[in-house]
């Protein structure tokens, strides 16, 4: 068993150029005891997969406001496919509609945390994902 921290990665994918609410989530992950890399504004799906597998990240999170939510997803998923990423739990938050919540699933997001959400529900489902990762 290694004391090593959890491992998450933040991205902003497309055009969007709001990260407040990114930024937000990496601090409440950092003061959670988390190791966070932030990628910074405006990465694409490609790039954004290729720091989450070199990273070696447990949960990779993108936050996204644009409306572009599913289309990005999507080439995240395939990108992080692509680059033996598969197993990378994809996470999903910013401007999501309620009814979009199932195709982001279908997409194999393991969770949606629409704009509000409280930042220690982020901060137990990462720890929860992680422990059932390492149990795996």
């Amino acid at each position: 068993m290694t004391n090593a921290p959890i491992k998450v990665v933040i991205a902003k994918p497309g055009l969007d150029g709001h990260d407040v609410g990114a930024k937000i989530v990496c601090r409440a992950l950092i003061e959670a005891g988390m190791e966070v890399v932030y990628t910074g504004l405006r990465k694409s799906p490609q790039a954004i997969a290729q720091t989450a597998v070199s990273e070696d990240a447990t949960v990779l999170g993108l936050s996204v406001l644009s409306g572009a939510h599913l289309p990005l997803t999507a080439k995240v998923r395939a990108a992080l496919a692509e680059l033996g990423g598969a197993e990378v739990a994809l996470i999903v938050g910013g401007n999501i509609p309620s009814q979009d919540f199932a195709a982001l699933a279908d997409l194999g997001v393991a969770a949606v945390f629409p704009t509000s959400t409280p930042m220690d529900e982020i901060v137990t489902f990462v720890r929860r994902t992680a422990a059932q990762r390492s149990s795996a």
